[in-house]
C-alpha cells in the first residue's frame, strides 16, 4: 500500500504536466497543442490519447491545482493556464495597447483613446500571478505589481503578453 502512494504522486505530477502541456499548446507530441480546449471532455480525451486516464473529479481537482481557467478567447471559450506565455485572454485587446512603460513599483499600460477600462478587465480576468491589481482611467492603466521594485520584471512580461516585445 505505501508503495502504491509513493507512485501516485510522480503519476499525478505526470498527468498535471500533461494537462499544463495541452492547455498551453506546447504539447510537440502532436497529441497535445493542436488548438484551443473547449470542454473537460476535450481535454480528457487529449490525456486519454496520451496514456493518461483521469476521472472528471480528477481532471478538475488537477485543473484548479494547476490554475487553469476557462476565459473568452478569440474563437470563444476555451481552457488556459496562467502564464502560459500568450494565450491568455488578452489576446482580443492587444490592438488596443499603445505601450508599456515602468518605474520600479508601477507599470503603466497606455491605450487608445477610451479603451483604458476595457484592457484593466483583461488584465484584471488574466489573474496573473505577479500583478495585485489595475486603475484604469480613460487611457492608461496602472498596474501594480504584487512585489515592490518588480515594475521592471512585470513590465516585460506584460510587453510580451500584449504583443510588444
Amino acid at each position: 500500500m505505501a508503495g502504491a502512494a509513493r507512485g501516485a504522486a510522480p503519476a499525478r505530477e505526470a498527468r498535471r504536466d500533461a494537462i499544463r502541456e495541452i492547455l498551453s499548446g506546447t504539447g510537440g507530441n502532436g497529441n497535445g497543442g493542436d488548438g484551443a480546449v473547449t470542454s473537460q471532455a476535450e481535454l480528457r480525451r487529449r490525456l486519454r490519447a496520451r496514456g493518461f486516464k483521469a476521472s472528471q473529479a480528477t481532471l478538475s481537482r488537477d485543473m484548479a491545482v494547476i490554475g487553469a481557467q476557462r476565459a473568452a478567447g478569440a474563437d470563444g471559450p476555451r481552457y488556459l493556464v496562467d502564464g502560459d506565455g500568450g494565450s491568455l485572454p488578452l489576446d482580443p485587446v492587444r490592438r488596443l495597447v499603445d505601450g508599456v512603460d515602468h518605474s520600479d513599483t508601477l507599470v503603466v499600460v497606455r491605450t487608445k483613446a477610451s479603451a483604458a477600462s476595457t484592457v484593466a478587465r483583461a488584465l484584471d480576468e488574466a489573474h496573473l500571478e505577479d500583478v495585485l491589481g489595475t486603475i484604469a482611467g480613460d487611457d492608461t492603466v496602472f498596474v501594480a505589481p504584487r512585489r515592490s521594485r518588480e515594475g521592471d520584471r512585470v513590465a516585460r512580461r506584460l510587453r510580451t503578453l500584449l504583443g510588444l516585445a
